[in-house]
């Protein structure tokens, strides 16, 4: 049996590593493992994968132990979202292809077993990989990345099988590449190049005479330049502190508009004072409350952003959309059988919004948005009021 003509031979010290360029919906990355695997009849298998996305993979009813309060109270609402959004966007298109996401690595577990190679999940741990990425991001890229998931949701691109294995072509793999890092070289440098040196590393770190490694295509040129490299996985699976800038504009941000409140007192009286907390209390709650309509969260849901988002602006301990969430976890509480359905309800638009697991994420992020919208709408307004 030939090894596939993409499969990329690296000599290592003595060793053969043999790496195969995957798409995680392509029939043909499938094959292409299967016969490298075969072939080679490695001693060890390494896979793109970190333990969570494995115990994902392997057990379909991770889902059923997900504590949806938990993520809310961590502020893991929109981490798990984005989650949701990108599986969506490949669940749509393995429908489309007749291809379950993630079946190359599926493969690549059940030919390893065959063939009696040691598995090595080669991947960093997703969460680190995702909040590293949100604490590199700029804040004009967050909004940005933000508005692009949420349009994936809506936008349904003509994509075909000839059209995912062109993506795995080094040209035009180096122009998608070079466009995201134009784009948002922030988010490359975590999600591409950190996890190229994370597995070349991993790579390294194996005692096998000959080793298969089955991963992303676009992990592929990285894992070549940095094969030779010796990198500190420590370094790359820190958590960065929080830098003093956002906290410092969290608290901030609700002492300035106190500190407007109590000057417009002190100017105009309580008549002025009145017609500020107005236009505080009614664009704070009204956009927080428009977000959790727009969710199709229940009207406690509603009421309790409208309530909330007007206090929670003045504190940075909490947010809208954490109370609005928490609320809709109670009155709408997701049953066993709708965390069951969430792996297909996420294959369409509907789906993804009716089903009571994702709507609450949806009413977290939302109404967040919301408040935040209406906090700086009517701060700016009350400061245009009161300094006039």
């Amino acid at each position: 049996m030939q090894i596939p003509e993409k499969v990329r031979r690296i000599e290592l010290s003595g060793r053969e590593i043999f790496l195969v360029p995957t798409a995680h919906v392509s029939l043909q990355s499938v094959e292409d493992v299967r016969k490298t695997i075969q072939a080679v009849r490695p001693d060890v298998v390494c896979i793109e994968l970190c333990k969570p996305r494995f115990k994902n993979l392997i057990n379909r009813e991770t889902w059923k132990q997900t504590d949806l309060v938990r993520v809310i109270r961590q502020g893991n609402a929109m981490l798990l979202l984005a989650s949701l959004v990108m599986a969506s966007f490949q669940k749509r298109i393995g429908d489309r292809l007749g291809v379950k996401p993630g079946a190359e690595m599926e493969e690549g577990i059940r030919q390893a077993r065959k063939v009696g190679a040691e598995l090595v999940l080669a991947d960093r741990d997703i969460q680190i990989t995702l909040k590293r990425t949100w604490h590199k991001l700029k804040f004009r890229h967050r909004i940005r990345m933000v508005l692009e998931l949420v349009t994936a949701l809506f936008v349904g691109e003509e994509i075909n099988a000839e059209s995912i294995e062109e993506l795995k072509e080094e040209e035009k793999l180096g122009d998608v590449l070079k466009l995201l890092a134009e784009e948002f070289p922030d988010l490359k440098s975590t999600l591409i190049d950190e996890r190229d040196q994370f597995l070349a590393q991993k790579i390294r770190d194996t005692n096998g005479k000959r080793v298969v490694a089955v991963v992303g295509a676009g992990h592929v040129p990285g894992i070549l330049a940095k094969i030779n490299q010796v990198a500190n996985l420590k370094v790359l699976e820190e958590i960065p502190a929080p830098s003093h800038l956002p906290r410092l504009f969290k608290w901030g941000l609700p002492v300035l508009i106190l500190g407007l409140f109590v000057y417009g007192f002190q100017r105009g009286g309580l008549e002025e004072s009145l017609g500020s907390l107005y236009i505080w209390v009614l664009l704070n709650g009204a956009l927080a409350a428009l977000g959790a309509s727009i969710a199709l969260g229940h009207p406690l849901t509603i009421v309790s952003a409208f309530l909330a988002a007007p206090l929670t602006s003045l504190n940075p301990l909490i947010a809208a959309g954490w109370v609005a969430g928490l609320v809709q976890c109670f009155v709408k509480k997701p049953t066993v059988r709708d965390l069951e359905s969430l792996p297909d309800a996420i294959g369409s638009f509907k789906g993804f919004w009716m089903n009571p697991v994702s709507r609450i994420l949806l009413v977290v992020v939302l109404s967040n948005v919301g408040s935040s919208l209406g906090t700086f709408i009517s701060g700016g307004w009350i400061a245009a009021r009161v300094l006039s």
